[in-house]
């Protein structure tokens, strides 16, 4: 595989923070006795009478279908890469098949890695297509570019799939910076892909949506507002449109995490988060309606709790998996929560969906 890489994963450096437990301490580790609620986002909740964070009705199945990537970005929360082999097989594929049958819910979001790398991810959207459900690819454009992968625009044009394209500016310094040299150039090239097989022109049933992440210890800025930025720039300059613009704030998780802590701004970043919490976005944070199954079956309130493996507590099951799916016993449980999750709900908020309040 050819393309961008930025740097190499945790996992093949052996870094300390390749391990998720060794994530954690050093986020527990951070003093925040001088913030709100202590740094404690149990009790941020409870001071404003969460006293437990609880699911509602599943409408998303999210899916990790391996940890694979052509490329490895600086700001990484999975630690993907082209060393990572980690890969959902066939089996429990159609055990995640299965359990949707179960559900009303509505939407199935592939995400990865880069999921269209995965031998099965055809296979797996025909599947969840058949079934009349919003199927989402969250691609990081790049792929598109690989041999393999020519007439995968059409293809998913064709079935209505949503591209949730990661970019995470429009202009080269500011995305080459977070995802390596020459993203920018062959985002730019693979975008153009998809507007021509009619991506971005107003269907709903070829939706291009694409993700912004700061660049810096910042939160995201206004997503209205920079949607508008976007477009106007994107067309100005290159002739590209896309439907909408998500931002996502960055979390201290991983390969991020990493840069915190080596740029001196883990305790700036952590204060930042803490002090923006944002009651509002409560309610409609992505745990409380997703399920999050990682590539070897397990279940996750999300995906970012996923790459910490702080895994999903069912009543009376200890280690859920997704061949055992019991959604009776799932609406029971308590979502876990730990500092992390002060991104979800800071500023105005942040999911796999965008900004929250």
């Amino acid at each position: 595989m050819s393309s961008p890489t930025a740097t190499l994963s945790l996992k093949q450096r052996q870094s300390d923070l390749s391990s998720s437990k060794q994530q954690q301490q050093l986020l527990q580790a951070v003093e925040l006795t001088h913030t709100s609620c202590n740094g404690d986002f149990d009790a941020a909740l409870a001071s404003h009478g969460w006293k437990t964070l609880t699911p509602v009705q599943l409408e998303i199945f999210q899916i990790n279908v391996g940890k694979l990537c052509n490329m490895a970005c600086r700001h990484c929360h999975v630690d993907a890469g082209p060393d990572r082999k980690e890969m959902m097989d066939r089996e429990t594929v159609d055990a995640c098949l299965h359990a949707l049958d179960q559900t009303e819910a509505h939407t199935v979001d592939l995400t990865g890695g880069a999921p269209e790398l995965n031998p099965h991810f055809r296979y797996l959207v025909e599947q969840c297509v058949v079934r009349g459900k919003h199927v989402i690819d969250r691609c990081n454009l790049t792929v598109l570019l690989l041999p393999t992968m020519q007439d995968l625009p059409a293809w998913l044009a064709e079935r209505g799939v949503e591209v949730v394209c990661s970019l995470p500016h429009y202009r080269q310094r500011n995305t080459d910076a977070q995802r390596g040299n020459g993203a920018f150039e062959q985002s730019i090239t693979a975008l153009k892909q998809l507007n021509a097989v009619g991506y971005g022109q107003g269907d709903p049933n070829r939706q291009l949506t694409l993700v912004s992440n700061p660049v810096g210890a910042f939160l995201s800025a206004q997503q209205c507002q920079l949607e508008q930025e976007w477009k106007a720039g994107l067309q100005k300059h290159h002739g590209i449109t896309f439907d909408r613009l998500i931002t996502i704030n960055n979390m201290p998780i991983s390969r991020y995490l990493e840069w915190l802590e080596q740029s001196g701004n883990l305790q700036a970043y952590m204060e930042l988060l803490v002090n923006a919490f944002n009651p509002g976005t409560i309610a409609g944070l992505m745990c409380r309606n997703t399920l999050s199954i990682s590539w070897d079956g397990r279940l996750f309130d999300c995906d970012f709790n996923q790459m910490l493996e702080l895994e999903l507590q069912q009543p009376g099951n200890p280690r859920p998996h997704i061949r055992n799916f019991n959604l009776e016993q799932l609406t029971k449980r308590r979502i876990v929560t730990g500092r992390h999750c002060f991104g979800c709900t800071a500023g105005v908020g942040s999911s796999c969906g965008g900004a929250i309040a």
